[in-house]
């Protein structure tokens, strides 16, 4: 496992998810997601159900499954994008 490498393809963003945008249903093949609540609240959305997310609360996506957020407000997140790591 080369630790340079996986730190290196990990993404970093901040989102702002009001009210009105919708964030369409997506997944990463080989990453999995991990949303991270700064300010506000609002939804983790999967295949099959929704996380609540509130401030200092997480919400994971794995690898290959769909996902979204939405907020009835403001939503404000860290995102994380950080690669599978398969030792096989």
């Amino acid at each position: 496992m080369d630790l340079n490498s996986i730190n290196e393809s990990i993404v970093i963003n901040v989102y702002h998810i009001p009210s009105d945008r919708k964030v369409p249903l997506h997944k990463h093949a080989e990453q999995d997601e991990i949303f991270y609540c700064i300010k506000g609240s609002g939804f983790g959305v999967l295949e099959d159900g929704e996380v609540e997310l509130n401030v200092g609360k997480a919400f994971i996506a794995p690898a290959g499954i769909m996902h979204s957020l939405r907020s009835d407000g403001d939503l404000y997140v860290s995102a994380f994008l950080v690669p599978v790591v398969d030792d096989k």
